[in-house]
């Protein structure tokens, strides 16, 4: 083990950087927050896409907020193959680890004529958010998906942002499809959350 001994300048830095990621500093964000999850809630896809052109600077409509099937074709040829072997490789571990935590449905009876019993039931429909930006993270998108894959869940929506071109990472979109994301939308922050929460024209309520 190796220890650092902080200086009086750098334990002050220190303390201001955590000041900042305190949670009371959260509330300075609620108000913003609200609106457009309200927003989301009263008018769908028109405060949908109306916030995608404002806060990532791309313009989706009905006609493209969905990735087509050949958006993910594209992003295998440009994804770098050593990465999308390394994908492959941690999808089969995730998987390993998620499916030995599945539960199942058991039943039993007592001679006294108890019966007891636990059934599990998968979700019909669950959504997975996977931040975009600057950093790019098909990690997010593997340890989101594959835990509802081994759970039984039926679908599985994913929102992401797109960048300005209206494009997607293709590591993201790879990862995606490599785990069984059954519907990808190009949608980011709060109002993606909100749609997938509230559903739009496009983008189902999960």
């Amino acid at each position: 083990m190796k220890i650092l001994r902080l200086g009086k300048d750098s334990r002050q830095a220190l303390a201001e950087l955590l000041a900042k990621r305190s949670p009371s500093q959260y509330g300075a964000y609620a108000d913003t927050v609200n609106e457009i999850v309200e927003n989301v809630r009263r008018n769908g896809d028109a405060a949908l896409f109306a916030y995608t052109e404002r806060f990532d600077g791309c313009r989706v409509d009905q006609g493209n907020v969905l990735v087509t099937e050949a958006e993910i074709a594209e992003a295998y040829e440009k994804v770098d193959q050593e990465l999308l072997s390394v994908i492959r490789k941690a999808l089969v571990n995730i998987r390993a680890f998620h499916e030995k935590q599945r539960r199942y449905s058991w039943f039993d009876s007592s001679e006294e004529g108890v019966f007891l019993g636990q059934k599990l039931t998968p979700l019909n429909r669950v959504g997975v958010y996977v931040p975009g930006g600057k950093a790019v993270y098909p990690s997010s998108v593997l340890m989101n998906i594959v835990p509802a894959k081994a759970a039984g869940v039926g679908e599985i929506v994913m929102t992401t942002p797109p960048g300005k071109d209206g494009s997607l990472n293709p590591a993201v979109l790879a990862a995606a499809k490599e785990a069984g994301a059954d519907r990808i939308f190009k949608a980011g922050g709060a109002q993606a959350v909100a749609a997938l929460a509230f559903g739009t024209e496009s983008i189902p309520r999960v």
